[in-house]
């Protein structure tokens, strides 16, 4: 005896209908959701706070921010400084994670003078120290007598003096040697010096009373100035003041480590090369 099915009624039909619909927005929906939750355990990027000279520190970081950065593990923050004091002045105080600014032998006197309590990379790049003249064209054309603009740090104003050495300007410089223990012999022309910060020197080349001003790389560059227009250019071979990476002994965030090691890389050494392809800014 077979079994009669009672017909469903219109209510009943309806019902279905609504949750068999409801079954497929939940099964259409899950795809969405399981595809989500990767990105949501995606693991976070570990932040980096670096001063830095507006140019060409800050552009060379950018670069890395915007090339390199995430796929490192790091979000980079750049802080930028027009002055040689503050970057290593917040590094110490835990404002910064690094600063990427100054060459070592700056660093070591830095270290010497204040105590910091810091360590470095290896040298990323060099910007040759240079001397220039709004009034002549060459050192040949500089008077005895001369007035000449030349930084206040140690570390840098024995790079403009070994400049005029090896013009045949200075004689007898040593390591030692500053603006003002300078004998006669050591300084035959009787240049005047006029010892600056190196952010007040670059604006002294419009000074009159100023024959020739040493500029820092990273101001003639800011300035929009050349080593190509310059009286002289420090020699780049051995040239001991590569700019560097520098941070806390006490440091214990690994993006810093990171950060070093993208600043090695070969992309960042192409992007400063064709960047900077007039000598201005040179890798190692």
């Amino acid at each position: 005896m077979g079994i009669r099915r009672k017909p469903l009624s219109i209510a009943a039909i309806a019902a279905a209908v609504m949750a068999l619909t409801a079954c497929a927005s939940t099964t259409a929906a899950s795809p969405a959701a399981t595809s989500a939750s990767p990105s949501a355990s995606a693991p976070a990027l570990v932040t980096v706070k670096v001063g830095a000279s507006p140019v060409p520190h800050a552009k060379i970081l950018e670069y890395i921010e915007k090339n390199l950065a995430a796929e490192a593990g790091i979000d980079l923050k750049i802080v930028e400084f027009d002055d040689y004091v503050q970057p290593n002045e917040a590094l110490a105080s835990g404002d910064l994670d690094a600063n990427y600014f100054q060459h070592l032998p700056y660093l070591e006197a830095q270290i010497k003078e204040k105590g910091y309590k810091f360590e470095h990379g290896a040298g990323v790049h060099i910007e040759p120290y240079a001397a220039f003249s709004k009034k002549y064209k060459s050192f040949a054309e500089v008077p005895a007598g001369a007035s000449i603009a030349i930084t206040n740090d140690a570390s840098n104003q024995i790079r403009g003096l070994r400049v005029l050495q090896d013009a045949g300007l200075l004689n007898g410089i040593t390591d030692k040697s500053n603006v003002l223990n300078l004998t006669k012999e050591q300084n035959p022309k009787g240049f005047t010096f006029i010892e600056n910060q190196p952010e007040v020197i670059v604006k002294q080349l419009d000074d009159p009373k100023v024959d020739v001003a040493f500029v820092n790389g990273n101001f003639i560059l800011s300035a929009g100035l050349s080593t190509k227009d310059a009286l002289a250019v420090e020699k780049v071979e051995n040239n001991p003041y590569a700019n560097l990476l520098v941070w806390r002994t006490d440091n214990t965030n690994p993006g810093v480590a990171k950060l070093e090691e993208l600043l090695h890389s070969d992309k960042v050494k192409e992007f400063i090369k064709a960047t900077w392809p007039s000598g201005d800014v040179i890798p190692g």
